[in-house]
């Protein structure tokens, strides 16, 4: 139980900083480039008020602070003008500050509201073979904690590193303007940040990756543990599962771990070589204003732009991981985005009107992988208003013959064709709007009882819903709720019994009023008494409606026109309950061994008859 290693360390990708990704995902900002550039001006302005500060103070010392020859109210006015224009300064910078910060962080809750509201829609218009090989919490990090790294990235990297590169570049200006030889002095301990940069962008780029993966790995085996609590429960798995989980954790632990390291060596190394320069500055620096080759304001600003040239460079650093991280999220959340759906409608769907019901298997091959079939050369057909039983034991075909009129998978031979309509050629709501299936696992979503019944049709009358409902005999039951049709439906239907979720599906079918209707081992959880109930109702719904329905308790398939019994993917035997129960054969067998409760269906069932076809079926 749970997921090995192996199956989510493939999602660690090998390849570096990806362009591609980043402008498919700036396709997303460049629809809000109106706020982008508002953003990056302010941000343009907070910076550039920044750099300007210390030049202030450098006007203050040299011309005013450092100057005895001047009258002292000459002096006094100059540094109150200049504390002046140091407060517009402070308050035009809070204020770009603030403006920037909100217009960044709108943009950024926009872009991963539409990145995530597209990730949902694309994954469901996927097939459902996507599914099966993606667990649900690694798709739930996808939606969450991979969009969250790629809007980190936005509102605290990307824009701030612009604004990190115009302070950089006017530092280094002002600096140059000031003295070029002072400025020369602080670059001397730029090769050795170079190279520790690189170092370190080396290392951490694939930690962050594979921290994606074990977040999703964590994620997933939460999820799937979550969803089985009551069967881990039962086969008092929590130990293992403890284990397991804390296993997992620590993995995650020791990663994170890990990139702390790097990040605790190369931050501290940042501020070593800051040290340095504000030294070497001092050193230098104070030698030439003691030589009166340079004022004191200039040294004193220029300590100030050291300050302000290594903070870019810290923060870069930083930004770095950030990168590192949604680039890691961005490729797992295009690799979803670039999934092709199996199952797709033609360029040009045909029309599907009204339809009778008029279902046609013919010579249908398919298997879920290739060489694996699960059907072989089925072929039969149901008149409208007809009501087919599918029968066979486990792994004969019968949910796959579903999955194929549903059209949740393709055949891989013949066809299946509705109303003359190969279901191919149409598009997939059109046909599926025509089906209503009942499943022997009712999945109910959170909301209310009416809402479910619905099934997210919020134009559907509620004289529509009570009417579905009493028809299959779920109207009692539901206005005994505290809040009847209103009542909130838990996650998965938890707090109603198997009956009773069972009863809002038939609602839910009914409520549709669809041509076609497919119950899949729908009364199985139905105790005998309700099920006779359904039965009542299910005449009422199948009038003039075409129904499949697979079945193991044989006693609800009594009234089918004809039943189709299948073994290993092949129909071996077709007719109605009599006339199967007449000729002695694998149904008879079936229905004799589940009412008198003889030796196993192995056993008693024989050789196994050849396929048979319907009157007129091609070969």
């Amino acid at each position: 139980m749970g997921l090995t290693h192996t199956a989510f360390m493939e999602e660690e990708v090998k390849r570096g900083f990806d362009p591609r990704l980043a402008r498919r995902f700036f396709a997303f900002v460049w629809k809000y480039k109106t706020l982008l550039f508002g953003g990056i001006a302010l941000l343009i302005l907070f910076r550039l008020s920044s750099i300007a500060a210390p030049y202030v103070t450098k006007l203050a010392i040299d011309r005013f602070m450092n100057r005895p020859d001047l009258p002292t109210g000459e002096r006094l006015a100059g540094i109150h003008w200049l504390a002046a224009l140091m407060m517009v300064i402070v308050l035009v910078k809070i204020a770009a500050n603030y403006a920037e910060t909100l217009t960044t962080l709108l943009i950024g809750q926009r872009v991963m509201h539409d990145l995530r509201m597209r990730v949902f829609t694309h994954m469901q218009s996927l097939s459902l073979s996507f599914f099966s090989r993606n667990p649900v919490g690694r798709l739930m990090t996808r939606v969450t904690t991979d969009v969250s790294a790629l809007n980190e990235m936005l509102s605290s990297g990307v824009v701030a590193i612009i604004g990190d590169v115009i302070t950089l570049t006017a530092a280094v200006a002002v600096m140059l303007t000031l003295d070029w030889r002072l400025t020369l002095a602080s670059f001397a301990v730029v090769p050795p940040m170079m190279w520790g940069t690189r170092i370190f962008r080396k290392v951490s780029r694939q930690i962050y990756r594979v921290t994606r993966a074990k977040i999703a790995r964590l994620n997933a085996y939460l999820s799937e543990n979550l969803a089985g609590m009551k069967v881990v429960q039962l086969f008092r798995r929590e130990r293992e599962n403890r284990r397991r989980f804390d296993e997992y954790g620590r993995d995650l632990y020791q990663t994170h771990l890990r990139a702390t390291f790097y990040s605790a060596i190369f931050f501290p190394f940042v501020d070593v070589m800051r040290a340095t320069t504000v030294a070497l500055v001092v050193w230098y620096g104070g030698g030439r204003v003691v030589q009166n080759a340079i004022p004191l304001g200039t040294l004193v600003a220029f300590i100030a732009y050291t300050d302000l040239f290594f903070q870019p460079l810290r923060e870069l650093a930083e930004k770095y991981n950030i990168l590192q991280s949604a680039m890691a999220a961005a490729e797992k959340i295009f690799g979803v985005l670039d999934e092709k759906a199996e199952v797709v409608d033609p360029p040009v769907p045909e029309p599907m009107s009204d339809i009778r019901g008029d279902v046609d298997f013919r010579n249908v091959t398919f298997g879920y992988e290739p060489g694996q079939e699960v059907l072989h050369d089925i072929s039969f057909s149901v008149r409208p208003g007809e009501m087919i039983a599918l029968v066979g034991p486990t792994g004969s075909g019968k949910t796959s013959i579903v999955n194929l009129l549903c059209r949740f998978w393709d055949v891989r031979n013949g066809s299946v064709v509705v109303d003359g309509h190969d279901v191919r050629n149409v598009a997939q709501s059109d046909l599926r709007k025509r089906i209503a299936i009942v499943l022997q696992d009712v999945f109910l979503f959170t909301g209310t009882v009416a809402e479910n019944i619905a099934m997210g049709d919020r134009g559907m009358p509620r004289a529509t819903i009570e009417a579905a409902a009493r028809a299959v005999h779920a109207d009692p039951f539901i206005r005994s709720l505290p809040a009847g049709y209103d009542g909130r439906v838990s996650e998965r239907g938890s707090t109603f019994s198997a009956g009773q979720r069972q009863l809002i599906a038939f609602a839910r079918a009914m409520a549709a009023d669809p041509r076609i209707i497919i119950l899949d081992e729908a009364t199985s959880n139905i105790d005998t008494e309700t099920e006779l109930l359904i039965q009542d109702a299910m005449r009422k719904l199948l009038a003039g409606r075409t129904s499949v329905v697979i079945a193991h308790r044989l006693s609800t398939i009594h009234r089918a026109d004809r039943i189709l019994v299948l073994h290993h993917g092949r129909i071996v035997e077709m007719g109605t309950h009599a006339e199967l129960l007449a000729r002695k054969g694998v149904y008879a067998r079936l229905h004799e061994l589940q009412f008198e409760d003889r030796e196993p269906v192995a056993a008693a069932a024989g050789p196994v008859p050849s396929v048979v076809r319907e009157p007129g079926a091609s070969a």
